[in-house]
């Protein structure tokens, strides 16, 4: 019975560093008033902010308020397979912050 433990642990303890390697990024709605402007963004996440929604936003609501921007949502959380779907819609936004 020790085996098939020890194979597990063995597994995730090999898989666990990739996983703390990959990237997160997430995509965002912000404004900005007077006059109003609106922005759709990508940016890449620090550790800890993914896959947490709440730490995301809080962590693009302070990046993107040095310019004056105000985050309306965090669209969604995503990896490196769907980072280039995304360059498009973000323009001068794409990784920007």
């Amino acid at each position: 019975m020790k085996t098939p433990i020890l194979l597990v642990a063995g597994f995730l303890a090999a898989l666990l560093p990739a996983l703390a390697e990959a990237a997160c990024y997430a995509d965002y709605k912000a404004k900005r008033d007077d006059p109003l402007r609106l922005h759709y963004g990508v940016v890449k996440l620090g550790d800890g902010a993914c896959p947490n929604q709440r730490r995301a936003a809080a962590d693009i609501a302070q990046r993107i308020a040095r310019d004056g921007w105000e985050l309306l949502n965090v669209v969604s959380l995503f990896d490196d397979a769907r980072l280039e779907e995304k360059r498009g819609s973000a323009g001068e936004f794409f990784l920007r912050y």
